[in-house]
């Protein structure tokens, strides 16, 4: 199952073999230790540094909880009468149905998942971009989809991917995939990843955003014995990234930031702006009320109409 699909979780394993979860974790342990495959947080996934990416039937049954609390979290730092980017993924999907009662919100997408989520949001504007359709992701790519985000200036991006760490920021096993989530970062001036801690720490083969790009990252509290994912954590905050921790039954919220003794969470209102030791980026304090597209049949129309946003990160 895990060559077929590139990753799945001890739930469905069990379900599979009518067996106990527990007894399913016993066994991955010992296939990780014969090196056929690496365990992850509820679930386990290919061997190796570089790891594939699994469909969306795999992708929306992993780390569910974890992204439910880390799209509400995410939801608290969009504004009335923002303009903003939203990529393609299922924790962006899960975003997208918490923005749908935000008034007055444009959003800019190449998902399919993050459009159909909003598409009944009456005070929200979809414009989605030209290009050719992904069928394993639902998202527009490709040239088409990358020219029709030429000029665009939003207030900041909301991207996902398929791992993160702090040498290499951002990526994903997907090459044109990267193409388009590096062309939605250019068009806006502050940049949110959301990524559970399953995937901090995990590289992949595609940069799509530099650790100095990322303004914010909105993730779940790390296992205590997850020492990977802590040890990231502690070298993004110290490269400057913005540290949101959600909790994992969707109730708790928190800022991290560097500390003496390492990383501390601090419960927080989400929309809080917590600065880091040693910043070394100008974060606007986000784009005022942006004038409504009244058309999502042309990205080229909507350019220049969306007004009052943050300048563009130099």
């Amino acid at each position: 199952m895990v060559r077929a699909n590139g990753a799945v979780s001890l739930r469905e394993l069990a379900r599979v073999v009518q067996t106990s979860e527990v007894t399913v974790r016993r066994d991955v342990r010992a296939l990780e230790a014969e090196g056929l495959l690496d365990r992850r947080h509820g679930g386990a996934v290919l061997p190796g540094g570089f790891t594939r990416e699994s469909g969306l039937p795999q992708k929306s049954h992993l780390s569910t909880a974890e992204k439910t609390a880390i799209a509400d979290l995410a939801a608290g730092f969009v504004q009335e009468g923002e303009a903003i980017v939203v990529g393609a993924g299922t924790t962006t999907q899960e975003l997208a149905r918490r923005l749908a009662r935000v008034p007055g919100l444009t959003v800019v997408t190449n998902s399919l998942l993050v459009a159909q989520a909003l598409a009944h949001a009456n005070r929200v504007e979809v414009v989605m971009t030209g290009g050719t359709l992904r069928g394993s992701n639902y998202a527009l790519v490709g040239s088409g989809a990358e020219q029709s985000l030429q000029g665009l200036r939003v207030s900041r991006a909301f991207l996902s991917g398929s791992g993160l760490t702090a040498e290499r920021g951002l990526s994903t096993s997907n090459m044109l995939s990267a193409s388009v989530d590096r062309a939605l970062v250019q068009a806006a001036g502050e940049v949110v990843v959301l990524a559970d801690h399953t995937k901090i720490g995990a590289d992949t083969m595609f940069q799509t955003v530099p650790t100095e790009v990322i303004t914010r990252l909105v993730t779940d509290e790390p296992p205590a014995h997850d020492d990977r994912a802590a040890t990231e954590l502690q070298a993004l905050a110290d490269q400057g990234v913005q540290i949101a921790v959600a909790g994992g039954t969707g109730a708790g919220t928190g800022v991290v930031h560097p500390g003496p003794d390492g990383i501390a969470a601090e419960r927080r209102n989400p929309r809080r702006e917590v600065p880091l030791p040693g910043q070394r980026r100008n974060h606007p304090q986000g784009g005022g009320p942006a004038s409504p597209l009244r058309s999502a049949a042309s990205l080229g129309e909507a350019q220049g109409r969306v007004a009052d946003l943050a300048p563009r990160r130099r």
